[in-house]
């Protein structure tokens, strides 16, 4: 009842807060009267923007059950995404050019929440009942139900983009999408303005950078004249030191460079160097351009998301559901007699969407630690799964076609 009542009292305060927005404004000559310039930008300013859906998502998961809470546990899970012709007049134009990339971040509506209730701690089902800030998570139930995904772009056809690798239901209304760019997206390729001096540079015919940096570094015979490399890579401060005529300083930043090129294969021995000389200066340089030498010095996530309470789970198959999940047949196939998939490129990509779904633990927690019937149903494109749960380990049952009538409401 407290739980109601509360999100009555917040129900009561958004509809308030809306009516007030509007309280000011002029009537409407007509109902289908676009709103003023003016409104619009007034609405913007204050945040207040009407949604209007690009395309909806014809998915191979056809419910919330079973559905991947994240996009990386079903990378074999397909969808498509079919801009709508009410958006743009010719949809088609508006993706030209994204077939360059790879995967794509999809911004879409959470439209089966059910209610718009909230609250600010939340139970992810990774941490099997412990409470945290609803904004640590990326629980569905927000005071704004809009969800982000990335996914990988198998293809365009015309106005459709073909995907895999989605977490999203069929029907889920999106209202945007973006290409992800990993120089953008990724804080392991972002590099500080303070390292702007370190580019890479392509090799020159009239002289090479030496392969053997240490002995470089350490005085060995060197022409009186930078290499092209260091030229290209040298601003600033670095072409003072030229003038100079002090290049084992040089020599040793471009060291460390190259070594933060190989920063995800290098062990923090292979990074140590040789020369007593050459370590004082790298000390120097990593405290003053904070050069990173290791995936987590880009960035931390909480501790839970790699070591949740829950582990991952053991997935088995009976004889009877492998032979039944064998009875169907590939999206493109031609045979009419046995049950098809519609997304799935066959029993095998099937096993392995399973697989996934079932070894991150679909259920709930109040079903994992509360119910006493282990039986677990869910969807995976036209197929209806059955399995149950034991200590440690998800088996499938039974792996039957989805009747007539429910394929006819995925379509």
């Amino acid at each position: 009842m407290d739980g109601a009542i509360r999100a009555h009292k917040k129900q009561m305060s958004s509809l308030q807060s809306t009516l007030t927005g509007y309280k000011h404004q002029e009537p409407a000559h007509s109902v289908n009267s676009s709103p003023a310039p003016a409104q619009i930008r007034q609405l913007l300013e204050q945040g207040r923007i009407h949604t209007i859906p690009i395309g909806y998502i014809n998915s191979c998961f056809a419910v919330k059950n079973g559905t991947p809470r994240q996009p990386t546990v079903c990378s074999s899970s397909r969808a498509s995404l079919k801009i709508q012709p009410s958006v743009f007049n010719n949809p088609e134009h508006s993706l030209v050019g994204l077939e360059q990339y790879s995967h794509i971040w999809i911004i879409f509506l959470f439209h089966k929440n059910g209610q718009m209730s909230y609250k600010a701690k939340v139970k992810p089902p990774r941490l099997n009942g412990r409470r945290v800030g609803v904004y640590s998570t990326r629980s569905p139930h927000r005071p704004n139900a809009l969800g982000l995904t990335l996914a990988k772009l198998e293809g365009i056809t015309e106005d459709t983009l073909h995907l895999s690798g989605v977490d999203m239901i069929a029907g889920t209304p999106v209202l945007d999408i973006k290409p992800y760019i990993p120089d953008y997206d990724s804080p392991k390729t972002r590099r500080d303005d303070t390292n702007r001096e370190y580019r890479p540079a392509s090799p020159s015919t009239d002289s090479q950078m030496p392969l053997d940096l240490d002995e470089e570094a350490n005085g060995s015979e060197r022409s009186s004249e930078p290499s092209s490399e260091i030229r290209a890579c040298s601003s600033g401060a670095s072409a003072e030191r030229f003038g100079s005529g002090d290049v084992t300083d040089v020599l040793a930043e471009v060291k460390d460079y190259v070594k933060q090129q190989q920063l995800f294969t290098e062990s923090p021995e292979d990074r140590q160097t040789d020369s007593p000389e050459c370590a004082s200066v790298t000390t120097t340089r990593l405290s003053s351009s904070s050069l990173k030498f290791g995936c987590e010095d880009y960035g931390t996530i909480a501790a839970w998301v790699r070591a949740p309470p829950v582990s991952d789970l053991d997935v088995r198959f009976t004889a009877n559901a492998e032979q039944e999940l064998k009875e169907f047949v590939p999206c493109d196939s031609t045979d009419r007699t046995r049950p098809k998939f519609r997304f799935l490129k066959g029993a095998e990509e099937a096993v392995e969407a399973i697989r996934g779904i079932l070894s991150a633990d679909p259920r709930s927690v109040y079903r994992r630690t509360r119910c006493q019937d282990r039986l677990f149903f869910f969807t995976l494109d036209t197929a209806d799964i059955t399995c149950w749960f034991g200590d440690g380990f998800a088996e499938v049952v039974r792996v039957k076609p989805m009747q007539r009538e429910e394929l006819t409401n995925v379509v």
